[in-house]
């Protein structure tokens, strides 16, 4: 066995999660906030490992397993993180079955979950969970103070900031949150790439379109933390207490992708960033640095339609960025106002043409259910978005995520919510969307699926995609559209 200070543990469970669709056609990610934890850490002088179970393909009973038969950690840190900004919900079953497996196989070791979902439900994940600490801030310093307080044997951890943990049969909470980290080029400069399988991780199929035969290798970091807006449906911000935003200065980001690039020969590169595309010196900066750099790279990043200003364009292009993200969500400006996004159609529509000028893809990201959709004002969006004929979509459901405003307000009203946390996967069989006064669930989800169904299959769409990136990314899509995503709400999937 190996003896660690701190095993990092990044749950999942693909199948449940994206069904089909999780064998061949979405990405596998490096889990960057295990990662950068754990530099935080080893800055410390304490000893890491990090088991990723989902980039290894372990069940819970693997992974477990695994935790308890090779490691001897003194403390396990479950670190609930998605894949995208509101994902990290649905990773909660199985990090529940692995801390639950874990404490039946090693009653001694201690276990603390955090992540997006615990920072928001820390008294819910005490209480469900087979967990002995929550974090409901951020974590690095958190995790730091628990390991301390371990190691100097204390049985008290009252001093710890944003943990709670169990004294006999009672949780008890923090008495102060704990701070966040300000000077991140110091204190967390980058991913312990050594203690991850890089030869496991895979870029999504669209984010190498223009090379399908080479999605790996592949790699994600963040140049910056937190977001400033306050969208009704995310919950990003909540393991930060706030509306935030830090950033690593561009050298530091460098730094990381040069090890990356020249190292690993990562090419296909995701910024994870909440919002990349926003503070002007920093965009500029980072991207006039790759643009002098001697090997090329193919980034995609997050923006908002009210970010993306022209001068960026030319300028990201040469960096290598391939593929903005928009948050377009809806048609209706009035469903739009109630997720606060106010800005006209006419609008997204030209600024999604001047990111395509100058040569960007762009992946639209609409949702469907929204509290003020209506059937017709999703059938809006949908047109919106075959009008727009975006080279990717992304076609969501609308979930009352924990730590998002909409969760609040539907505890507050007593609305259904999903009764397993992957049923807040948007791709799993037994997705739940949240209804509104308009629409149930199972009609939101069956409207989003012939959407998606009526977008991949329509003869514009995979002629611009030929036209674009070869008649073999044609044919491509057209196998992911033939992948089965059995529904439990939605009896069969009809285009619409």
């Amino acid at each position: 066995m190996t003896p660690v200070d701190v095993l990092f543990v990044n749950p999942g469970d693909r199948r449940q999660v994206y069904q089909g669709l999780g064998d061949a056609f979405c990405a596998i990610e490096p889990p960057v906030f295990a990662g950068l934890f754990a530099t935080f850490l080893r800055r410390r002088g304490a000893s890491v490992a990090i088991v990723d179970v989902p980039a290894l393909g372990l069940s819970a009973e693997q992974a477990a397993s695994t935790i308890t038969r090779d490691f001897a950690p003194k403390l396990v840190v479950i670190v609930v993180y998605g894949f995208q900004p509101s994902a990290s919900t649905q990773n909660m079953t199985s990090a529940g079955r692995i801390a639950r497996l874990v404490k039946e196989a090693a009653p001694h070791v201690r276990v603390l979950m955090t992540g997006t979902h615990p920072a928001a439900l820390p008294a819910r994940t005490m209480a469900e969970e087979a967990v002995d600490f929550v974090c409901d801030r951020e974590g690095p310093v958190t995790i730091w103070r628990t390991l301390s307080a371990l190691a100097a044997g204390s049985t008290t951890f009252a001093d710890v900031p944003s943990l709670w943990w169990r004294d006999g049969a009672s949780v008890v909470p923090p008495r102060a949150a704990e701070p966040l980290l300000v000077d991140l080029d110091h204190e967390m400069p980058g991913i312990a790439w050594d203690l991850l399988p890089m030869e496991r991780y895979r870029a999504h199929n669209w984010h190498s379109f223009a090379h399908l035969e080479a999605r790996a290798p592949y790699a994600a970091i963040h140049t910056s933390l937190g977001c400033p807006y306050r969208c009704s449906f995310c919950c990003i911000n909540a393991p930060f207490g706030k509306s935030a935003y830090r950033m690593w200065h561009p050298d530091t980001v460098m730094r990381e992708i040069d090890f990356l690039a020249r190292t690993h020969g990562v090419v296909n590169l995701k910024f994870v960033d909440e919002m990349f595309v926003l503070n002007r010196e920093h965009v500029l900066g980072l991207c006039d640095r790759l643009a002098a750099r001697e090997y090329r790279v193919n980034i995609w990043a997050y923006a908002r339609v009210d970010t993306v200003q022209d001068e960026f364009l030319d300028r990201l292009k040469a960096a290598g960025v391939n593929w903005l993200c928009l948050g377009i969500e809806s048609a209706s400006a009035h469903v739009r106002d109630g997720a606060r996004k106010r800005y006209g159609n006419d609008d997204i529509v030209a600024v999604v043409r001047r990111i395509q000028d100058a040569g960007i893809h762009v992946i639209g990201n609409y949702i469907f259910g929204l509290p003020d959709d209506t059937p017709a004002r999703m059938q809006e969006t949908l047109d919106l978005a075959l009008e727009l004929n975006c080279e990717f979509a992304n076609f969501y459901s609308a979930m009352a995520y924990p730590g998002s405003p909409l969760y609040a307000e539907a505890v507050r009203e007593g609305r259904p919510l999903p009764a397993a946390w992957h049923h807040y996967s948007q791709h799993g069989f037994e997705t739940t969307p949240l209804g509104n006064a308009h629409l149930s669930p199972g009609e939101i989800l069956a409207f989003r699926d012939a959407a998606w169904l009526r977008y991949f299959t329509g003869e514009r769409y995979l002629d611009m995609v030929a036209r674009t990136f070869g008649p073999a990314v044609r044919t491509h899509v057209e196998e992911m559209v033939a992948v089965p995503l059995p529904r439990k709400l939605v009896p069969e999937r009809q285009v619409a």
